[in-house]
Order: C-alpha cells, then structure tokens, then sequence
C-alpha cells in the first residue's frame, strides 16, 4: 500500500487556493441539499428558493445588506482579538451592552441635536461594550482565567441585563405589556439611504474597515499585533508589551461590537427590545474565520451570511424549513472551508520505497 507524509507548502497557490475554497463552499451547500433530502424536502428546490430568497430582488438584497452591516462590526473586532489568538467569543454580548449603551443616551437626552446625540450614542455603545470586553482581558492578566469561558459566560449576563432593563425602568407604558422601550426621538435615529431600506450605517463599516486595514497593514502596533499572534515567547522576548495588546484588542473587540449595537438599535428597530438579540455576534465569529480575519473578505463574507439568513426565511416561509436549517449550514461552510485550509497550507506526498 503507498503510503503518504504530509508536508507544509512552499509555495503559494494562487489562484489553485480559491479553486479548493470554492470546492469547499460546494461540499457544504451540496451535504446541504442531502439533509433536506433527508426531510423530504426537493433538494434543488431548496437551494434555489434559499439562493432566490437571498439575492434574487432588490429588497432581499436590501434586507441582506441592512443584516450584513451588524455582523460585519462585529466580525470585524472578533478578528481584531483573533490577530493575537485572543479567542472573544463575547460580541453577542458586547453587541447587547453597545445597544443598551446607545439606549441610554436616546432616553437620557432626546432633545439634543441630531448629530450631537448620535455621536453620544456612538460614544456610549463603545464605552459599554468596551469595557464589557475589556473585563475578561483583565480577569485573563490578573487570574489567569480562560477568556473563552469568561466572554461566553458574560454573554448571557449581557442579555439578562438587556432584558431586566425593557421589563424594568425602560419599559414603555404605552407597549400594551410588551418588553420594550419607548420609540427613540427622531434626532436618535439613523437614516436611510435615499429611497432604499438600508440605512447609512454602510457608511460606518466603510470608513471603519479601511481605518483598520490601515491599522493592520501600515501601524507598528499592528505589525506588534501579528508578531505577537504568531508566537508569544518570540513578542516577549523582542520586548512588545505583550500584556497591554491583549487588553487593547479585547477593548477595540467589544467597542465594534458595542458599535454594531448601537446601530441596530437606532437604524433598524428605533427602539430597545429583546427581540434585536439574533445572534449576530456568534455568526460574527464564523465570518472571521471564513474571511481569515481579513476586513476585505469580512465584507464579502459578511454579506453573504447575511444572505443565508434572508435565504432561510424564505425557506421557512415556501417549504417550512425550520429556522435551525440555517445554523446548520453555516456549521458546515465553516467545517467545510476550516478543512479547506489543510490543502492550502499542506500537501501529500508519496513516501518512496526504500
């Protein structure tokens, strides 16, 4: 039997590296069609209802924009924490106390002009899910806890929170019961885009993601951010203050997320309620590592989940696919597109016979 050894690559693959990335995207969607075979559901059917349902008219690919610009944020500082193998597993979390954040400041000063008040939103959802992050990056220096556990955990303290504060003192009187604050002044809110749906929050994660390209490629506290990342004995040693960048990442992490939050809350319910809670941190996680935690690609890919879940609710509503069939896809164009990456970086080669 010919037996094989595996060896790390050289040479860059080129174009041969989207060719296997494709491949792999390919697998996922067609395992995909075989469990909604498994549920006697037509599987081509499926896949072209929840392809039609993502991007085949104007206001799906508005609706999957206006989801897009969330998880792109989000996606975006769980990338900037990754950098340094710092595993944040807290936007969910982050993302909660950025919206409460950006809340507080709507309901405390309604009145404010609009561009004064919204930068007061801004800045309040930065300070809340930064510090929201920055709480398991000192728990991490201090205690030696595991930043995992730590953020996972903090999440559900987060939405706890949120949801104490819409049953408690921020409920609306006038909600008819229902958990939720009073609609945020007109000064509060984020506009659209023309005539379209999608709001101007696009604009945010524009100026946002070129300002942290430039901050990875061309800053030397980038530059500390990859040394670091790659070896941590090696960043030690060279004298980078190794400590001070696991709490900087874990800051700038939970700020873009609390950013993500703000805007939601603002541009896309106008209010505070627990139903803005869907899980954006935690596909923001599967977008860092699909995008290689590069802010080009996080748009890209960012976009392109943000399809998946347009897609699946049009799967829910024609064929009564049920809302988990779209977690399950995005597990497995993440296990499929992981794998994906052992052929990028490595390669079988034939042991010779002695």
């Amino acid at each position: 039997m010919q037996r094989f050894r595996i060896i790390k690559r050289q040479e860059r693959l080129g174009w041969r590296s989207c060719f296997i990335l494709l491949t792999a995207i390919a697998l996922a969607l067609l395992l995909s069609a075989v469990m909604l075979v498994m549920r006697g559901t037509p599987p081509v059917e499926g896949i072209l209802t929840l392809f039609k349902g993502a991007f085949g008219s104007k206001w799906a690919i508005e609706d999957s924009l206006i989801k897009a610009i969330p998880i792109f944020l989000c996606s975006l500082g769980v990338a900037t924490a990754f950098r340094l193998q710092i595993w944040n597993i807290g936007a969910e979390g982050q993302f909660a106390l950025g919206a409460i954040g950006a809340t507080w400041a709507a309901l405390t000063f309604p009145e404010l002009p609009k561009p004064v008040l919204l930068s007061m939103m801004i800045g309040a959802a930065c300070i809340a899910g930064g510090v929201w992050g920055m709480i398991p990056a000192i728990l991490r220096q201090r205690l030696g806890t595991n930043e995992i556990i730590v953020t996972l955990m903090m999440n559900y303290i987060a939405i706890l929170l949120l949801e104490y504060l819409v049953y408690g003192i921020w409920k609306d009187p006038a909600s008819y019961g229902f958990p939720m604050t009073p609609m945020f002044s007109e000064q509060a809110i984020v506009g659209k885009i023309g005539t379209s749906g999608v709001n101007s929050g696009i604009f945010h994660c524009l100026v946002l993601g070129v300002l942290f390209w430039i901050f990875f490629t061309f800053t030397r506290t980038g530059f500390e951010l990859k040394a670091s990342g790659d070896s941590v004995r090696a960043a030690r040693y060279a004298g980078i203050p190794y400590n001070y960048l696991v709490v900087l990442v874990m800051v700038l992490s939970g700020a873009l997320a609390g950013w993500a939050g703000f805007l939601e809350a603002s541009a896309t319910i106008n209010r505070l309620q627990p139903s803005i809670m869907v899980g954006y941190g935690y596909t923001a996680i599967v977008v860092a590592w699909l995008a290689r935690l590069n802010p080009l690609n996080i748009a890209i890919t960012s976009f392109l989940l943000a399809g998946l879940r347009v897609g699946v609710e049009s799967l829910q509503l024609d064929m009564q696919v049920p809302a988990a069939f779209g977690g399950m896809i995005e597990g497995l164009i993440l296990m499929t597109v992981l794998a994906s990456g052992f052929f990028v970086h490595y390669k079988m080669v034939p042991v010779r016979k002695q």
